[in-house]
């Protein structure tokens, strides 16, 4: 990069951490006559100020500066191979950025609110309700597409560039991360089945995964392991007369994600081992677990 592109680049971040040192001086105990007693009393306010006030405003000046400026989206994918992806020039990614902003910034970071002082409920053990609004901000967003849009048009995906994709769940990120992680998870497990699932396997189940229908999970490591998934002792027994099918038996943790009411159906990502399989990482195979069979079972 020449110097004076530098020193724009330079100047954006300056901006962008000088944001972030006034939001954080503003949330912090005054000192004068009248302020809170106690440390506590000051961080409970400087916390309800927080959650009160919680807003996302898109930051489109330094987000179009990297991406025409810098990185040359639009020069980019030009060069990009037509037959693989659907052409994307700067209007479409205009309106991407556009469209996104306005639901970030009208949908999303309001939500904040709820998932803090409401949060996910539990129910019982099969129902779990998710923050107020989650469940119709996720409906909007797979109504419109959003979840489609870097994916293959084979499954009924949009087929445009994933860099643009993660320019959106940039957005989303800073408005809502919370939020983000359902159609985040699914995204994980979309791309899973992708890159590892046979034909069968895709053709049944990433329509549904892309339009939202369903969302995904990824079901990995279980009490004793920790991060050691060779300790993994969930168990995939084949079902006779089923080829291709399994009964999975086992515990697992940490499932973000893995149980809510966006959606009918929560297809899982689940680690197990087959009756022969050999001790550690490398007996470990990939099962595809849906929460409801589509035969109702």
């Amino acid at each position: 990069l020449g110097l004076e592109r530098r020193n724009q680049i330079a100047a954006a971040t300056m901006r962008s951490a000088l944001r972030v040192s006034q939001r954080a001086h503003r949330l912090r105990p005054q000192s004068a006559p009248g302020a809170p007693a106690s440390v506590a009393e000051a961080a409970r306010g400087a916390l309800a100020a927080a959650v009160s006030s919680r807003a996302y405003h898109a930051p489109l000046r330094e987000m179009n500066f990297l991406l025409y400026d810098v990185h040359n989206f639009e020069g980019h994918y030009k060069g990009l191979n037509e037959e693989v992806l659907t052409p994307c020039d700067r209007e479409t990614v205009d309106m991407v950025v556009d469209a996104t902003k306005t639901m970030c910034e009208d949908v999303l970071a309001p939500l904040n609110e709820g998932g803090d002082r409401v949060g996910s409920v539990w129910k019982d053990p099969n129902t779990v309700v998710t923050a107020p609004g989650f469940k119709d901000a996720y409906k909007m967003y797979a109504e419109n597409g959003w979840q489609a849009l870097s994916f293959p048009e084979q499954y009924g995906g949009q087929g445009l560039p994933m860099s643009l994709a993660l320019v959106q769940s940039e957005m989303i990120a800073a408005a809502n991360w919370t939020w983000l992680m359902f159609p985040g998870l699914s995204k994980g497990a979309i791309n899973t089945i992708i890159a590892h699932g046979s034909e069968d396997l895709k053709d049944e189940w990433l329509p549904s995964l892309i339009s939202g229908e369903m969302t995904g999970t990824m079901c990995l490591t279980e009490p004793q392991c920790g991060s050691d998934l060779g300790q993994v002792t969930t168990k995939a027994v084949p079902i006779d007369g089923a080829e291709g099918e399994y009964s999975i038996s086992g515990t697992k943790i940490f499932i973000s994600c893995g149980e809510h009411d966006m959606t009918d159906n929560i297809v899982h990502c689940v680690l197990a081992r087959l009756p022969d399989a050999p001790a550690g990482t490398a007996g470990i195979s990939l099962f595809l677990v849906p929460q409801r069979l589509k035969t109702g079972g």
